[in-house]
């Protein structure tokens, strides 16, 4: 069954637009090895709306989809799967893996293809160069702490003892701040965002939630 060219409704182009912000993001934190292409499907001639080191192919934006690609499009559509990985080469005919994951927009059609090309003779330099900061980076580089709970309660709590034992040994903030500095420390990281966390954070700390509200409502643009 052949797959044919689509009209994009508004929606549609948005989605792909998103989908082409995201590009920059992946190529910043994959780094070169990775060949990263956006297909839009509504033209086959100039389906490259976006594209990251395309010299692993020798691709720009406006070059055509590939064969592999319109191969691929009907088995997906059939079968309902998402996306395809694969071994391939380029026309200098060095090893590729690639992955193929279809876009689906309005009454969940596919409109676009995110392809990835993994440039398998990259050398071994330039792989540990994609995950090492740069000399320039280097001075703007800090320790940047994440969360990862199973469930929201421990979150916030993970969270709130982070940051207290980070005030606490701050010997710059005087001991009747502390709780203030630990509020505006979880307002910036958007704790206060979830539900039930302003008593949350009240009992843990000690102190009324009133007292909670009145640090946030100090630190809101708005005042309240």
């Amino acid at each position: 069954m052949k797959f044919k060219e689509i009209q994009l409704t508004l929606i549609d182009q948005q989605i792909l637009k998103s989908y082409s912000t995201l590009l920059e993001g992946l190529e910043k934190y994959l780094g070169y090895g990775y060949e990263i292409v956006l297909h839009s499907l509504d033209s086959y001639e100039h389906s490259v709306i976006n594209i990251v080191n395309g010299e692993h192919t020798g691709r720009k934006i406006g070059a055509p989809i590939t064969d592999k690609a319109l191969e691929m499009l009907s088995r997906l559509k059939d079968s309902g799967e998402s996306s395809e990985t694969y071994f391939s080469t380029n026309a200098k005919g060095e090893p590729l893996k690639s992955t193929t994951i279809a876009i689906r927009g309005e009454n969940n059609r596919i409109i676009g293809l995110l392809c990835m090309n993994y440039y398998m003779n990259i050398s071994l330099n330039d792989f540990i160069q994609s995950y090492v900061p740069k000399k320039q980076e280097e001075v703007q580089i800090k320790s940047i702490t994440e969360t990862f709970a199973s469930n929201v309660d421990e979150m916030i709590l993970s969270t709130l003892e982070y940051v207290k034992n980070e005030v606490y040994e701050d010997s710059s903030i005087s001991y009747s701040n502390k709780n203030k500095a630990i509020i505006s420390q979880l307002y910036d990281r958007g704790i206060f965002q979830i539900k039930d966390s302003v008593p949350k954070i009240a009992d843990e700390l000690n102190i009324s939630k009133n007292t909670v509200y009145l640090h946030l409502r100090n630190l809101s643009p708005q005042g309240n």
